[in-house]
């Protein structure tokens, strides 16, 4: 039997490498074939799932790229990744890097803007900064890519790519021309861009696994702000402060309709600020399968193995899982769901090519022990799931 094993992150406690070798450890059939291709849909873990395809194994046979702009070529992911001194939302030094293969450098925004960077009680989207990776995106374009693929998600900033700008010289600035401060509340006073961004005529493309606006009830701050530490007033003042900015960033770079363009309000509205500086917008599910040539490994597969964290209604709307499950469905596979917990609905999950949901609190009994030995609960999930489904 051959299982394809292809998770998103546990965020907080394993990256998606580290639950694709549990979900392996725990299979105990001889004999069977276990593949392993961990992903991302743009948020943390991005560039690190990106780099696992360097391997000599996961390339032996090259795989089959679609452009982000369209053009479909072969390609091997024979890269590099160039370490980053960059800074967290509150401008505190961090550490990131940059994966350059084949002329494209791929960067990760959660690695300078990750809600995983705060402690719970330092989220707060009124001041948090998105300059880290205008420092990030700065320094893949010196690496003379032609085109720079930036990985939007899990964010704790709301400030529409604002200090992006600043750190590429070109900082939102007031009536007197005076710099503003960092954060999403400032931008009700910004009048005017101080500067050009040095971009050097570089292809952008946000990679992100939502398709909400900027601006209005699904947008940055409505739908994401509460869980970055914003109180309702705060969601209010953000969103004015943001549909003010997207009239900014329209006069500065020509463009019209910014607040309500798709996936603009991917990681506080730096979706948006992508799409104004001339970026599109793509899956950023799909563009890391076909990076990795998973359609090759789902035509192949008798089963398939994929989960996350937290599974809920958010999980069916772009994210790995769902973009692995309509695959599967596609092809008449079982698709298995492991996950932290569970919070959809089984008619729901089931429309969406979702065939079981196994869950760690569901194993454990609790969330405690969920959380603190989430690799031993995948073995003893895959295990059980061995004794199932093997044909062995």
């Amino acid at each position: 039997m051959r299982v394809l094993i292809c998770p998103d992150k546990f965020a907080g406690t394993l990256s998606a490498p580290e639950v694709a070798q549990a979900v392996a450890d725990g299979w105990s059939v001889p004999g069977d074939v276990l593949v392993q291709r961990p992903l991302a849909d743009g948020g943390p873990g991005f560039v690190e799932v990106l780099a696992a395809a360097l391997d000599p194994v996961a390339r032996a046979a090259p795989a089959a790229r679609v452009g982000p702009c369209g053009a479909s070529r072969p390609v091997r992911l024979d890269g590099r990744r160039i370490p980053v001194d960059t800074v967290d939302p509150l401008g505190r030094p961090a550490r990131g890097e940059i994966l350059y293969a084949n002329g494209v450098a791929y960067v990760e925004s959660a690695q300078a803007c990750g809600l995983h960077l705060l402690s719970a009680a330092e989220r707060d989207p009124r001041v948090t900064t998105s300059y880290g990776l205008g420092l990030l995106l700065a320094a893949a374009v010196e690496t003379g890519a032609a085109e720079v693929v930036v990985g939007l998600g899990g964010s704790a900033v709301n400030d529409a790519g604002a200090g992006m700008l600043a750190a590429l010289g070109a900082a939102p600035v007031d009536d007197a021309g005076q710099a503003l401060p960092y954060g999403g509340i400032p931008l009700i006073t910004a009048a005017a861009l101080g500067g050009v961004p040095r971009l050097r005529q570089v292809r952008l493309v946000a990679a992100t696994d939502v398709d909400n606006p900027l601006t209005g009830l699904h947008g940055a701050s409505n739908v994401f702000g509460p869980q970055k530490g914003a109180g309702r007033e705060d969601v209010l003042r953000l969103d004015a402060a943001l549909e003010h900015f997207a009239g900014v960033l329209e006069k500065a770079f020509g463009i019209e309709d910014l607040a309500t363009r798709p996936g603009g309000g991917a990681a506080g509205g730096l979706g948006a600020a992508l799409i104004a500086l001339g970026g599109t917008v793509t899956s950023g599910i799909n563009l890391v399968t076909n990076l990795i040539g998973l359609d090759r490994e789902l035509d192949a597969a008798d089963l398939v193995i994929t989960g996350e964290g937290s599974f809920d209604h958010q999980s069916l709307r772009g994210k790995v899982v769902a973009g692995i499950a309509a695959g599967a469905r596609d092809r008449g596979l079982p698709c298995v769901v492991l996950a932290g917990r569970n919070e959809t609905g089984h008619r729901e999950a089931a429309a969406a090519g979702v065939t079981e949901t196994h869950t760690l609190v569901e194993h454990f009994g609790d969330v405690e022990t969920a959380l603190a030995e989430p690799a031993r609960g995948l073995r003893e999930l895959s295990s059980r799931l061995a004794g199932q489904w093997s044909r062995s």
